[in-house]
């Protein structure tokens, strides 16, 4: 069997979504995946030696329906013969094209593969594809499916994680996002009109530990908060209001892609890896919580050889604040190497796009470091999550 080598991972900035759309609203989400396959090419991958183009999205429906990856694959000009699929697994859906292209490499059936994501979340809004869960009040009943803020909320409550706690975590999300060094695996956007994105917006500098906690409760009120009392065992007097805006994740939109290979076709086109896939797994925790990003996260360690205070960066999409703690709390993590440079509460969570952008960030932080061993986890509705561990060379 062979590893999974990362050769290359590449992303567009994340433009949290605006009223009357941002600036990569001027995109369909084929020609925003479009911009990172061809950067791919210019960067020198030969694209009529992919074997397969495997997309995760999370709302695949309207411009992200109808397999966007081989729209997306044409648009970029790339070979006829490459072929592309699209996977969903909710928010997890990036992560689960990257550990779906690393099987095909472990297993010998695939030498070279791109595991991509993209979400338009301007374009084509979270639930638009009008799922089952959210619009039957009987298939909503029979899943636990409510709100994912209520999830996190409740989840916050099982947890024993207060408001106070978020607050600061929302507070650190944006401090580090304002900080954070230039992305080397970005790649500028220029929009039709001839508006030209260089990096990720949407951080506010000027927040402060005031301004987060004075922000209403987003989901005290949500009328679902009965069907949580029956699936996860709360109490009605249990303080439900601790997330707010200022500790929920933005909608945005962007794509992202990452070059998976065999160490035999590395070598034989001498190509020097960034990096390599150690292990993956996913998990899933009765819904409606969020805690499967501890099981998933402990699988992926253990099926690499690994324990969790051999990792440098952990990446854990910020699902709501509370996603961060528990698993730092859970793992036993410094919260120093969680999400070092913010997350999705200060510049945006594009779904099926987070995945791949999770994974270049923590591939730049760790080289940026000397190399080191990585965790990329992220939670879904339906208690669902993915973890994949790897490593970076320095």
């Amino acid at each position: 069997m062979s590893n999974a080598l990362i050769l290359d991972a590449v992303r567009t900035p994340r433009r949290t979504r605006a009223r009357g759309g941002g600036t990569l609203a001027e995109l369909s989400p084929a020609e925003l995946l479009a911009v990172v396959l061809r950067e791919l090419t210019a960067r020198g991958l030969p694209d009529d030696l992919v074997e397969d183009v495997i997309v995760g999205v999370s709302t695949s429906v309207g411009e992200q329906g109808g397999n966007v990856g081989r729209v997306a694959l044409m648009l970029a000009g790339w070979s006829d013969a490459v072929p592309a699929g699209v996977t969903s697994r909710l928010c997890c859906s990036g992560l689960d094209a990257l550990s779906a292209g690393a099987a095909q490499i472990v297993s010998g059936g695939a030498d070279l593969i791109v595991a991509a994501g993209v979400e338009s979340m301007s374009r084509v809004p979270m639930l638009a594809d009008q799922p089952a869960f959210a619009i039957d009040p009987a298939v909503g009943e029979a899943t636990g499916f409510v709100s994912i803020g209520v999830s996190a909320d409740a989840t916050a409550i099982r947890a024993g994680i207060s408001r106070a706690d978020l607050d600061a975590y929302g507070l650190r999300s944006q401090q580090r996002a304002s900080a954070a060094p230039a992305w080397e695996s970005v790649v500028s956007v220029t929009t039709p009109s001839g508006a030209v994105l260089t990096h990720d917006e949407g951080a506010r500098s000027d927040t402060t530990l005031e301004s987060v906690a004075a922000l209403a409760p987003l989901f005290a009120d949500d009328p679902l908060w009965e069907r949580v009392e029956r699936w996860l065992s709360l109490t009605s007097g249990d303080d439900r209001g601790r997330h707010t805006v200022g500790t929920a994740p933005q909608f945005a939109d962007a794509a992202a892609a990452v070059v998976l290979a065999s160490v035999a076709w590395a070598e034989e086109h001498d190509q020097k890896p960034r990096g390599q896939i150690l292990g993956w797994a996913q998990a899933a925790v009765r819904s409606p919580g969020l805690e499967a990003t501890v099981p998933a996260s402990q699988k992926a360690l253990a099926r690499a050889g690994l324990k969790a205070s051999d990792l440098s960066i952990v990446e854990v999409n910020e699902s709501f604040a509370v996603t961060p703690l528990l698993l730092a709390r859970e793992l036993g993590l410094p919260l120093d190497i969680v999400n070092p440079s913010g997350g999705a509460i200060a510049v945006g969570h594009p779904l099926g796009a987070s995945g791949g952008i999770l994974v270049a960030n923590a591939l730049d932080q760790l080289r940026r470091n000397g190399g080191g061993y990585g965790l990329v986890t992220i939670p879904a509705a339906l208690g669902l999550a993915t973890a994949v561990v790897i490593e970076a060379f320095a």
